[in-house]
């Protein structure tokens, strides 16, 4: 069983909330996450793009298994501004993708009084991040396309090519908010179960196919 995942907007204040885009709202000590950038002999730190948060206690109830965290905050960030439409000093290729162009994180405490919402922004001191969406969920079945949490993925041999690999999120293009990969193509954040189990976020793989 798989847990679908929709997108609506809203005009409730998602602060600690399971939602899409927007601002993550983090631990003091948690760091954004962000990719090296080697361009014209400079080197330089460039952000990775917010995804989502995911309230656990929100997906307790589609996750009899237990195979996902239950309390807490998961956090997905990617390089993913050249698929929204923006420049960006790197690619985004079909494949696997380098460590760390996709970033997942957990709070496993949720405090309203010391998270803060982390804010991108320009040099004019405007918001860099897409508006903000609530993000429902649901069980569907384990084939099922578009936005996903576990189940199979639904990307073309991706379960042949990582057998030892779960899928712990499916973005589709084709169903996500300005996303744009491509016709019929998904990026599956993939981990073995035995890292889901202890919590080896670092250990996740990327694979847009």
């Amino acid at each position: 069983m798989a847990i679908r995942i929709t997108l609506n907007k809203s005009e409730r204040v998602l602060f600690c909330g399971s939602k899409w885009w927007g601002d993550p709202d983090m631990p003091e000590n948690m760091q954004y996450p962000t990719i090296q950038i080697n361009e014209e002999g400079e080197t330089f730190d460039y952000p990775l793009t917010f995804v989502c948060q995911i309230n656990c206690e929100d997906i307790a109830a589609f996750d009899p298994e237990g195979r996902l965290p239950h309390e807490g905050m998961l956090y997905f960030f990617a390089a993913i501004d050249e698929c929204l439409g923006y420049e960006a000093p790197y690619r985004t290729v079909l494949g696997e993708w380098p460590k760390g162009y996709f970033v997942v994180k957990y709070a496993k405490n949720i405090n309203f009084e010391t998270f803060q919402s982390c804010q991108l922004v320009g040099d004019g001191n405007e918001s860099l991040t897409e508006p903000e969406l609530e993000m429902v969920f649901e069980s569907c079945d384990d084939k099922e396309s578009g936005i996903k949490l576990l189940g199979l993925p639904h990307g073309r041999d991706i379960s042949e090519d990582y057998p030892e690999h779960l899928n712990l999120l499916q973005i589709s293009g084709s169903h996500t908010a300005g996303i744009n990969f491509g016709s019929d193509i998904n990026l599956n954040v993939l981990i073995k179960e035995s890292d889901l189990k202890f919590g080896n976020w670092k250990r996740c793989k990327a694979v847009l196919k």
